[in-house]
């Protein structure tokens, strides 16, 4: 039509994934552009087609969208200058303290996670970067669960930079450990949906939990990512606790401003 429009288009997926991370809502496989299965070929004729003439099934490639085309995989030996590679390929431009710090994670999760993808990089770079201050952290969970046990979760948090510990019981292992942190944060807020999903594939993969609370008719919504899906729900919640209380000195200086 002879039209232009102003989109930056390599900044489609990154931008997907931070609604995601903001509304808590999973972008389904089979959506165009930035489901998993958008650039994905199964069928033979497909294939076939693909590798003759791209343009055939892909009126745009993935790295048009975003979505990078890096063949180097993260692990324990990566150093700083490969995670900062990765980062720019994914639109994150960090300073030296951040790689520092993302770097540092990098490997945190390298030593229980083989490979690190683009995915697990993405949520490091979420959950310890642009996050503000929060009141309510974990320190610590042990859980207890099983076909006989009593589930169970021991717990130690800091609130305000005070420590508390506690245990609680539950009928499974979430459960368990939604109640303890409930008994030591003193509260009690409706849960409204509890989500998880795997960030890559693989038994190893970083479980990605989104959790949403209710507080005087309004909503916020909480995430967490680990290769325990139990570390990652209690993170979850617990993020969720510190938006509300984020939400509720925003409702304050409305107030008696």
């Amino acid at each position: 039509f002879g039209l232009k429009t102003n989109i930056k288009t390599p900044h489609i997926y990154q931008t997907s994934r931070l609604l995601t991370q903001i509304t808590g809502v999973a972008v389904q496989p089979n959506k165009a552009i930035v489901g998993a299965n958008a650039f994905a070929h199964e069928s033979g004729i497909h294939q076939d087609g693909l590798l003759k003439e791209k343009i055939t099934y892909e009126i745009m490639t993935p790295q048009s969208v975003g979505i990078s085309d890096s063949n180097i995989v993260l692990g324990k030996h990566s150093g700083r200058h490969a995670v900062s590679e990765h980062l720019k390929n994914m639109g994150f431009n960090l300073t030296g303290d951040q790689l520092n710090q993302i770097t540092a994670k990098v490997k945190e999760l390298a030593d229980v996670k083989k490979d690190i993808f683009d995915e697990d990089l993405e949520a490091i770079v979420y959950e310890h970067l642009f996050r503000s201050e929060d009141k309510y952290k974990l320190d610590y969970l042990n859980v207890v669960s099983g076909s006989v046990a009593i589930p169970t979760a021991t717990m130690r948090m800091s609130i305000d930079e005070e420590i508390f510990q506690d245990a609680g019981f539950g009928i499974g292992p979430v459960d368990a450990t939604f109640t303890v942190i409930r008994k030591i944060t003193r509260t009690d807020y409706p849960l409204i949906k509890y989500a998880v999903n795997a960030i890559t594939g693989g038994t190893d993969a970083q479980g990605e939990v989104t959790v949403q609370l209710r507080y005087n008719g309004r909503s916020v919504i909480g995430d967490g990512a680990h290769p325990d899906v139990i570390v990652a729900s209690a993170k979850a919640y617990i993020n969720a606790l510190n938006r509300l209380e984020w939400l509720k000195k925003d409702f304050k200086q409305v107030v008696e401003g």
